[in-house]
This record gives C-alpha cells, sequence and structure tokens, in this order.
C-alpha cells in the first residue's frame, strides 16, 4: 500500500492527528490459527443500481491443530443467505449466527486436524450500508467500491473496484480476514459484456451469461492474503507487455491508453532488476497494473493486480510535470510488495515494516538504478524527513505490538522510518551481504509470513553478524539519536577529535559510522562506533583538517546539529561526493544569508549537476537580499528558460515572479508557451501583479487545456482579476479536481468569494470549503481553513452581503469544529 497524502499547504494531521490518538496498551497478539484457508472460490455478480453484490462461495479449510466443530469467519455488513457443508456432490445445509462483523458456523461434527472440509455460502454484500472507518493512508474500509453506477456524472467512468487491506476484503466475501492467511482463488466475475475484468492471477474463461452479460473466471493457484484479493471491472484499454516471458499488462482509460507504455513500460525493467537483485525471480504468474477512479489511498500491492489511483494516468501533456516522486515511485513501491507483503507477508499488523518498510526502501533502490546515486539519496533523503516531521512519531517502534487501532500502524514509522532503517542497515552489512541476507529471508519463508526476528535471523546467517543489538535498537525500541557534534585539533598531539553528543531523552544509541577526514583535497576514511551519552573520537592528523565529515556515507537516522563553520560546509559542498554532502551545505548557507560565504554557495547551488538541489537552491534564495538578489537573479533567468528539469525551471520562474519587475514580463509570456502545464502556471502567476489584464486575458485563453498546477494558477488569476463571469468555471473546476486539487484551490476561491457581489456564489464557495474540511478533517490543520474563511468573511464586511457572509461562515465554522 502506498499511501496518498493531501496537499502539504493544508497538512496539520501529521501533527495534530497524532496527539489525538488514544493511548493503547492492549498486546496485539498474532491472530491464533484454529481453521487454515485452503482455497476460495468465489462467483460474483453485481447490482448497480443497489450496489450490491450477489455472491456465492466455496471456502475450503482445514484445522490448524485440533480437532473442530466449528468455523469463524468474518463477513461485515452482509445478508447470508444460506450455509452448508459439502458431502461429496450433496450440501448438508448448517446453523450459523451473524452479528453483521462475524459468522459462526456449526460444523455439526468434529473435523479433525489438517482434513480439508469445504463449506458454502450464499450471501449479498453490501458495502455502502455498512459504515466502515478509514484511516490516514486509506481513507475507506468499504472494500467493494460503485464508481458512478447509475452514470450521474457526465464523462465519469463506470467502475467497480475493491480495497481489501487492512481487513476489508470481509466485506465483500466471507474469509479469515488476517494477514496471517494464505489461500489459493478462483473468481468468476458475471459482468456487462462492454466491460474489462481483472482479477488476481490469469484469465482462464470467459462465457456468455445471458443477454449483454459475460462471465470472467480468474485463477490463482499460488496462495496469498485474503486482504491482497482484488477485482476490477470497467471500461479499460489493456496495453499488453511481457517479461521472462510472463504478461505484463497494463490498464487505463481509453482516453489515456496512448500513454500506458510511458506510464508503466519501465515494469519489465523493475522486474528484472528486482528479481536479480534479491536473488529471487518474480514468483507470480503474471502482472497488471490498473488505474481506478476515486481510489481511497495511493496504490496497493494486490497479488499480480496493482491497483492505482488515478493519479497514475494522464495526457502526454501531464506526464511532461511528473516526477520520480510520484507514480514512477509508487509502481516500484507496489511492485516490490510482491516479494515482502504478498510472497512473504507480515505475519501480523503489529510487524507491517515487514511489508511497508522494504517497499518504502525499494523506491531508493530503484531511484539509484534508473537515475543514479543523487536520485537515490534525494528519496531516502525526502522519506526521512517526513519522519523527522512529526515529534509524535518519536515514541512508536516500529515494531509495533501495542496500538488502538490496527489502522495506526500505517504510519511515517513503519513506511519511512523503516525504510531509512533498512537503507541504514544495507550501508552497514554492504551491499552483498545484506541482499544475500533478504535472499535467504524469502527463500525461508516463501509463501508464507515473516516477522523482524526471522528477518534478524536470515541476515546474521549471510553476514556471520550477531545483530541482536540493531534489531532492539531500531525494531523493538522507539526513538532515534539526537546528536551536537564538535571538532578540535590538537597540535601538539597531531590529531583531530570529535565529540559527539546524544541528547535524546531515551537510553544513548549504538552507531557504526563512517567519518572522512579531508586534507588537501583528499580524504582518509576511518570506521567508529558511538556508545554513549558522549564519545570522543580520535584520527591522526598532521594537519588542521579542512574538514571533517561525520557520517560519510549519510545513512543514519538521525537529527544533528553540527557544528561545522561555514568555510568547512563550502569545502564540504565542493568536496564531498555525495547529494546529502552537498544539501546540507546549502541548507546551511540558507541560514546565514549575511554572509558573503552563504550568498557565494547558494549561486553555486543553482548549477548543481542534481536538479533537485538546482531546486533547493532556487527555493532557498531569499530575493530580498539585495547581495543575493544582485548574483543569483541572472541564473534565475537562465533556469527559467533554459533548465532541463520542469520542477527547476518553474521553481525559477515562481522566484522570479517575486520581484514583480516589469522586465521579467517577456520571460513569463514566452514561458507561457511551454508545454508543461507546470511551467506555464508559474509563469501565469509571475504575470499576474505586472499585468492583471493580460493574465486574465491569458487565463481565459487557457480554459480549453488545462490541468494540475494550471487549473490551480487560473483560479488565482480569476480570484484576484476575475469576476462573476468567470465563477461558474471555477465552481465547475473545483468539482472535477481530485482532493489534492481541491486543497490547491482554495487560496485562490478565497480570494474570489473575499470580492464576489453574490448571494448565490457565496452559498456555493464557503459550502464547499466546509464540505472538503469536513471530510478531510482528521487529516489536515482545519484551523487553517477556518482562517481563510475568516478572511474572507472581513472582506465581505463593507459588502451588500456582509450579513449573509458572515451567516455562512459562522455556520460554516461551527460545523467543522463539530466534525470528528
Amino acid at each position: 500500500m502506498r499511501k496518498s497524502l493531501l496537499l502539504a499547504l493544508w497538512l496539520g494531521w501529521a501533527a495534530t492527528a497524532a496527539a489525538q490518538q488514544p493511548t493503547a496498551t492492549t498486546y496485539r497478539a498474532t491472530e491464533r490459527k484454529v481453521n487454515d484457508l485452503v482455497h476460495t472460490k468465489l462467483d460474483l455478480r453485481f447490482d448497480y443500481a443497489r450496489r450490491y453484490a450477489y455472491g456465492k462461495e466455496w471456502l475450503t479449510l482445514k484445522p490448524h491443530a485440533t480437532a473442530i466443530d466449528s468455523l469463524r469467519l468474518d463477513a461485515k455488513g452482509m445478508d447470508i443467505k444460506a450455509v452448508a457443508l459439502l458431502q461429496g456432490a450433496g450440501q448438508q445445509p448448517l446453523k450459523f449466527d451473524y452479528d453483521q462483523r462475524q459468522l459462526l458456523v456449526h460444523l455439526g461434527r468434529m473435523i479433525p486436524a489438517n482434513q480439508p472440509y469445504t463449506v458454502y455460502i450464499e450471501y449479498t454484500a453490501k458495502p455502502d450500508e455498512l459504515g466502515a472507518r478509514g484511516s490516514a493512508a486509506i481513507r475507506g474500509a468499504k472494500g467493494l467500491y460503485f464508481i458512478n453506477p447509475d452514470s450521474a456524472v457526465s464523462g465519469k467512468p463506470v467502475q467497480i473496484w475493491t480495497q481489501g487491506e487492512s481487513e476489508a476484503s470481509s466485506v465483500w466475501f466471507p474469509t479469515i480476514d488476517r494477514p496471517n492467511q494464505k489461500t489459493t482463488s478462483e473468481i468468476s466475475l458475471t459482468v456487462p459484456a462492454k466491460y474489462v475484468t481483472l482479477s488476481n492471477g490469469q484469465l482462464t474463461a470467459q462465457a456468455p451469461a445471458g443477454p449483454g452479460l459475460r462471465t470472467d473466471t480468474w485463477k490463482m493457484d499460488q496462495p496469498h492474503a485474503p486482504y491482497l484479493f482484488m477485482l476490477a471491472v470497467g471500461d479499460f484499454k489493456i496495453y499488453q507487455d511481457s517479461w521472462r516471458g510472463k504478461e505484463v499488462n497494463y490498464y487505463l482509460e481509453p482516453r489515456y491508453a496512448a500513454q500506458a507504455k510511458t506510464i508503466f513500460g519501465d515494469t519489465p525493467r523493475m522486474l528484472e532488476f528486482f528479481s536479480e537483485r534479491l536473488g529471487v525471480a518474480f514468483p507470480w504468474n503474471k502482472y497488471s497494473q490498473i488505474a481506478c477512479r476515486d481510489y481511497v489511498s495511493g496504490a496497493m500491492e494486490n497479488t499480480t493486480a496493482a491497483l492505482f489511483g488515478e493519479q497514475a494516468q494522464g495526457s502526454a501533456r501531464e506526464l511532461l510535470d511528473w516526477e520520480y516522486s510520484g507514480v514512477e515511485r509508487e509502481i516500484a513501491h507496489e511492485l516490490f510488495h510482491h516479494w515482502f507483503g504478498d510472497y512473504v507477508t507480515c505475519e501480523s499488523w503489529s510487524t507491517l515494516t515487514m511489508n511497508e518498510s522494504f517497499a518504502n526502501f525499494s523506491e531508493v533502490l530503484w531511484a539509484e538504478y534508473a537515475h543514479g546515486p543523487d536520485a537515490g539519496a534525494a528519496q531516502a533523503d525526502r522519506s526521512l524527513r517526513i519522519y523527522f516531521r512529526n515529534p509524535a512519531n518519536y515514541a512508536k517502534p516500529l515494531a509495533r505490538f501495542q496500538y488502538a487501532d490496527k489502522e495506526d500502524m500505517f504510519d511515517a514509522v513503519t513506511y519511512q522510518k523503516g525504510g531509512s532503517i533498512l537503507n541504514m542497515l544495507r550501508a552497514e552489512l554492504g551491499e552483498d551481504v545484506f541482499f544475500r541476507g533478504l535472499q535467504r529471508y524469502l527463500t525461508q519463508n516463501a509463501f508464507g509470513t515473516g516477522e523482524p526476528h526471522q528477518l534478524r535471523l536470515a541476515l546474521e546467517e549471510a553476514s556471520g553478524r550477531d545483530l541482536n543489538w540493531f534489531f532492539n535498537q531500531w525494531y523493538y525500541g522507539a526513538g532515534h539519536p539526537i546528536v551536537t557534534i564538535d571538532y578540535q585539533w590538537d597540535a601538539a598531539r597531531q590529531r583531530q577529535a570529535v565529540v559527539v553528543r546524544q541528547t535524546q531523552a531515551v537510553r544513548p544509541f549504538v552507531l557504526p559510522l563512517k567519518v572522512d577526514i579531508y586534507t588537501n583535497g583528499r580524504a582518509q576514511r576511518y570506521a567508529a562506533t558511538l556508545r554513549h551519552a558522549v564519545d570522543t573520537l580520535y584520527f591522526p592528523a598532521a594537519a588542521k583538517p579542512d574538514l571533517v565529515n561525520v557520517d560519510a556515507e549519510k545513512v543514519l537516522v538521525w537529527q544533528k546539529e553540527d557544528h561545522k563553520s561555514l568555510a568547512e560546509y563550502a569545502y564540504q559542498y565542493r568536496h564531498a561526493p555525495r547529494y546529502l554532502d552537498r544539501r546540507e551545505a546549502l541548507a546551511a548557507a540558507q541560514a546565514q544569508l549575511t554572509e558573503p560565504l552563504a550568498r557565494q554557495l547558494l549561486v553555486a547551488g543553482l548549477s548543481d549537476k542534481s536538479p533537485m538541489l538546482r531546486q533547493l537552491a532556487v527555493e532557498s534564495t531569499d530575493l530580498k537580499n539585495a547581495a543575493l538578489r544582485k548574483a543569483a537573479a541572472p541564473l534565475l533567468a537562465l533556469l527559467a528558460a533554459t533548465d532541463s528539469a520542469v520542477p527547476v525551471q518553474a521553481a525559477a520562474l515562481m522566484a522570479l515572479g517575486t520581484l514583480q519587475e516589469k522586465r521579467y514580463a517577456t520571460l513569463f509570456t514566452k514561458a507561457m508557451e511551454s508545454k508543461s502545464y507546470r511551467v506555464q502556471a508559474a509563469a501565469l502567476q509571475g504575470l499576474l501583479p505586472l499585468n492583471p489584464a493580460q493574465a486574465l486575458a491569458r487565463a481565459t485563453a487557457f480554459e480549453a487545456d488545462n490541468k494540475g498546477a494550471l487549473t490551480t494558477a487560473m483560479v488565482n488569476v480569476y480570484g484576484q482579476a476575475g469576476g462573476p463571469a468567470q465563477w461558474p468555471l471555477v465552481l465547475a473546476k473545483y468539482d472535477a479536481a481530485d482532493p489534492s486539487g481541491r486543497f490547491n484551490m482554495l487560496p485562490g476561491i478565497g480570494e474570489f468569494l473575499g470580492h464576489l457581489d453574490d448571494a448565490t456564489a457565496l452559498n456555493q464557495g464557503i459550502a464547499r470549503i466546509k464540505d472538503l474540511t469536513v471530510e478531510f478533517k482528521a487529516f489536515i490543520d482545519s484551523e487553517r481553513i477556518i482562517g481563510l474563511l475568516r478572511q474572507v468573511q472581513a472582506r465581505q464586511a463593507a459588502g451588500a452581503h456582509a450579513a449573509h457572509a458572515a451567516g455562512l461562515v459562522e455556520q460554516a465554522v461551527a460545523e467543522i469544529r463539530a466534525a470528528k
């Protein structure tokens, strides 16, 4: 599962939602196995009008350890029509108890341990009547989703799809909905003949099923967990690819089909790279990827059939604006799950790290391989910063046996911290040993489950080293080191001292690391280990080093206050080899802009070989500083006009736009001819304060073709320079956008509502802002949006609709604050 996050502008949930979580002290044991799933056969038909699924199920199980006379299944919100035990060609009706959550089947006799038996169940699944709660990572728990089933929304496709994680598969079929269960499957789907279907495994049969209907049968002969079951139904075009003779398919809406190869075409390369690197070939019989509408998360690793939200499809122009941290990263993430999560599944939600931390780590692996070391390091850094963003994360162990709700496990500890820990462990053990250990873990637990101790043992076997110390502090302990680093050169003793103080509240961490000592442009590397609250490390140094680079490999999970001088950071930028060496130097420069050397560093960053660092340098350049503005502006203009990376070009245009200087009007006008929506958006924003009338005219010209950032920029232009004639279009764009797009538009809509002399528009706009805030209140900083509403109220205070606006805002604020 790849969680999707809303627009960072409004994200207060990272700091606030965690504080609302109840303290959990209940020990969450791995689910006891009374019965083992063996095979699940489903026959499903769909009622689009009622949003029901009519199901028949043949469920084969066997008692795990002792004889049993009953079977307990998860079955959420269903109508159970019949339950029977198969006996030869006949059926014996069985008594059952059902409380809308679990189905207790009385088998009528004792069934010995390990003896297979099959139960038949006829049922109706009613997901829309369930009222299930989602989480920060997965916004819904209905299991089965009907998208626009009555075609009420013009132009929106009719689809059905499922989302099983964590325990929502039992909304659409009775099962033992736990990650430590595995079953083979056969799923028959009777659907309108005009639609395409997708499910786990291979399509083995298609047959007419009455007027306008067809039945597709999908078989999975390898066992997988119930939460990984999936189906999708709709109008999709299939792009057929292959890898080592296996089917590799991409399912997109017809209008995006031309981009299928561009979006997903690296999948065979990923399959080859991950197979080779892990020493375990992709273990499943096919791999399909599908993009669906209104998906409740980012993407999901359903076995052999990964499902992505609509962010994974776009026009050729939209794809120009995509970055690695978006869809390509998600593709790698979900594919890697087919080893870590699908092939070997976490034993319980307490050990979700065995799934999600590895998938997070794969994002770094693929970036390194496909785009180079800087790209890999940038992704690792981006991921770790997400963990550090929320102090509530620091109290949570990675393997977490106490939690309030299983959904709480889908957080930045399990994902980002866990992936960073694996990256650190890779550096500690070395590439070859680390991946031999992963190969051992996968082969020893194939088609089964795993937990951190099994990973530890496999890595110990591969390395010949005890790793209890590492797993105890990083997997079973919480927090991370918080350090200060000081330097002292002793001329008399010709040695360099490095003093590292660990200041975190928890015990000191054991931290093996590398230290590079630079003298005359050359580095000497030393290995060291920190163990105490204060460690002093000594290194030979006949002359004062030009630079001491602690954690030279830049992999430690720690927060540091590094007391280097600005001159040492400048040396680090020029001589140290890694992406994070240069990033640290640019960050140090940003904090000391009164120093000429700091300004020189930032200007140098504008020409960095890494587009991520060029963008950082652009965004760190304070153009209010006259000296920096004079040095940087010509380079910014060059980047805005010619940089090969869209994010850098757009960032440079945005920076120049803050100057509000007429001399850049021509640059903005020319940039609006770009094919990139993002570049056009930045140029339009830059033009707005210089020539509002021209910006309004250009925005109007873009109405025929705009997406993403350009749509947001148009809304901003209309918000400041538009009038009643543009309001219907703004409203339509807002209603058509996904949640992130809607949050992006809020500043422009707030501006618009502040000056519109239209009571109906105020009703429409304030209601939408309120509804969006209520829907996502658990994940955002709702007080910031309340502040936006108050600004609308204040700006309307002198107008004819002051009382009306005030009433609408007060009611909206009350509903937002009352929402749970």
